[in-house]
């Protein structure tokens, strides 16, 4: 089985997960000259700032680093669904004094495709990794052929064995604990999803390519309690949510760091996928998991007026404020001390 050490040239098979929204190159390449393997989330961004992105990235560092895509299929609108959610959404456009038949475009969250891998192929990242399952073979294809290992996040047994059969490297176990997006695709049952502790000796038991431990790590104890499990490797995210090189807005760090900080949940309003952040106004009026929400990722145009509304009077309400179970442990000092620390736990 591959040396993910020897490999990718690390000092220990610990990665930084790819958080887009709250990080850029800057985090990511802090983590790789601490001497491990630095995640660029490129799900939000076009082929224009992946480029500028990937450019400050290889000038900030010559390691390995992973850069990250999402690969959903993209939905067909639904009107009606469209209709209610608009009048789920109307009292708070009252609220606030916003028009609500004045709704913005559904954000950018288009999935890796020929026009990104255009960009990709210049760089040739050590690792390229994905949300959502994979892409279509013709582009798969493509990244191997620059040798980049491919790596998918894994949410059942059934998920893991199926990235294995059509080409992955390596898989991330990724434990119902982990913050942002569920990388669950090949079934929407959240009644499927398990405890990373349930979950990763499956995975191991039933797929014969390295398997990476995701969710609810960040300390020394946790990575010790994944490795008697059989991990190869970790993915950490929360624990860099507050570093100095991260950009999570100030309202979002005091959220996390807040000593009466709330629990974190499951919610679909955001986005329209099932993600782990914690709880705030809009969850707790709505339920996290009320269906109401569009397909991802088109419950997020309504959102996006209220949130910046919100945010201007110092208020979450409506901000996605995406973080683990874990979220306590998060690091308020240099990116590259925390990894360093991490590393010195895996010897």
């Amino acid at each position: 089985m591959m040396d993910l050490c020897a490999h990718l040239g690390l000092q220990a098979p610990l990665i930084q997960a790819p958080m887009a929204g709250v990080q850029n190159h800057r985090l990511a390449a802090a983590v790789c000259e601490a001497g491990a393997l630095g995640s660029l989330p490129a799900a939000m961004l076009s082929p224009e700032a992946l480029a500028n992105e990937l450019q400050a990235l290889t000038q900030a560092t010559s390691r390995a680093f992973n850069v990250n895509f999402f690969c959903h299929s993209p939905p067909v609108p639904d009107e009606a669904k469209e209709a209610a959610w608009r009048q789920l959404m109307a009292p708070y456009y009252a609220e606030f004094g916003l028009d609500a038949d004045a709704l913005p475009a559904a954000p950018a969250r288009v999935p890796f495709n020929h026009a990104m891998a255009d960009v990709l192929q210049d760089f040739k990242p050590a690792v390229v990794s994905f949300h959502f399952g994979l892409p279509a073979p013709d582009l798969l294809a493509r990244v191997k052929s620059w040798g980049s290992l491919v790596l998918s996040s894994a949410t059942t047994v059934a998920e893991a064995q199926w990235l294995q059969a059509h080409g992955a490297g390596a898989v991330i176990a990724q434990g119902l604990e982990a913050g942002g997006h569920r990388g669950m695709f090949l079934s929407g049952e959240l009644g499927l999803q398990r405890a990373l502790s349930d979950l990763l000796p499956d995975i191991v038991a039933a797929v014969n390519i390295p398997v990476i431990a995701a969710g609810g790590l960040a300390c020394a104890s946790d990575i010790a309690n994944v490795r008697q499990m059989g991990a190869d490797g970790v993915q950490i995210g929360s624990a860099y949510l507050c570093c100095d090189e991260s950009t999570t807005s100030a309202l979002h760090r005091a959220a996390l760091l807040a000593a009466d900080a709330p629990e974190t949940a499951l919610t679909h309003l955001f986005t329209g996928r099932p993600a782990r952040g914690l709880m705030n106004r809009l969850m707790r009026e709505l339920g996290p998991l009320n269906m109401g929400a569009p397909a991802f990722p088109l419950a997020t145009a309504a959102l996006a007026p209220l949130r910046a509304a919100a945010e201007k009077r110092q208020r979450t309400d409506f901000t996605p404020l995406w973080a683990g179970e874990n979220f306590k442990a998060c690091h308020t000092g240099s990116a590259a001390d925390l990894t360093r620390e991490l590393l010195r736990s895996w010897a």
